[in-house]
């Protein structure tokens, strides 16, 4: 074996520049997109419990189309597709604002990341909701609430409980899908480990590295991820059994 112990320490322990920028890229894109992909979600997750059947549609032909096509093509007809359809270009090589300046295929990656989260977070989001017991939103409207209060207040600080495990999946799945963002370009770490291929002529060694930044990156996140579900003391078990005393006390505040 030709393994380059030396050259892959060096890059594991005194990372240059461009693969610190490259994780705060991966970093970076992944928490706003699934912050987007979060809020869309809770929204479309309404849409489906919505009594209106329209909103229902709009929910599951959503669902449909962004679970049952490749995110990779999703990225294709938002970075390629809609500027050619347009006959606009939606997506220059930098964006400025008065605020902060941002690639324009960043973007459109993260566009294509939130929307396709929004998906998979809208049944998530809808299975927690439709878990909690009919019994609290009823109480809560016989208290008076209106169903936008009974949601906020009652039924989804108990769902939340349900829908972190599966929330701390989706992130680390994210943190792998921006992986195809080196597709348009971006400098992400894949992108990184093509680049430095092509200057070394080395193979294994930079692509085992950015699988050491990756499994430190998950790592790092399913603790985060275990710490909270420990604060907000989840359990299938001890939910079923025990009742949700802060619903209780805040049905009770409001009598």
């Amino acid at each position: 074996m030709n393994f380059d112990v030396k050259y892959f320490l060096e890059l594991v322990l005194t990372p240059p520049p461009s693969l610190l920028h490259a994780v705060w890229i991966t970093v970076s894109v992944t928490i706003v997109s699934m912050i987007v992909g979060i809020v869309m979600g809770l929204a479309l997750a309404l849409f489906g419990l919505s009594r209106y059947g329209a909103l229902r549609g709009l929910n599951q032909a959503y669902v449909w189309f962004f679970r049952g096509t490749p995110i990779l093509v999703q990225m294709f007809l938002i970075y390629y597709g809609l500027p050619a359809l347009a006959g606009v270009d939606l997506f220059p090589s930098t964006l400025n604002t008065p605020f902060f300046s941002i690639s324009g295929a960043i973007l459109a990656g993260i566009a294509a990341f939130s929307l396709h989260e929004a998906a998979y977070m809208s049944e998530i989001t809808r299975a927690g909701i439709s878990s909690i017991d009919r019994g609290q939103s009823e109480a809560a409207k016989a208290l008076g609430m209106s169903p936008a209060l009974a949601m906020r207040r009652i039924i989804l600080p108990q769902a939340i409980r349900i829908i972190v495990p599966p929330l701390g999946n989706q992130c680390n799945i994210m943190f792998k899908t921006t992986a195809f963002l080196s597709i348009i370009a971006v400098p992400e770490l894949v992108h990184f480990a093509d680049s430095l291929r092509a200057a070394t002529f080395k193979t294994f060694e930079p692509y085992a590295v950015i699988s050491i930044y990756y499994l430190l990156l998950t790592g790092a996140w399913t603790l985060l991820q275990q710490w909270i579900e420990r604060q907000l003391s989840w359990s299938p078990r001890t939910a079923a059994r025990k009742p949700d005393t802060k619903a209780t006390n805040l049905l009770q505040m409001d009598t």
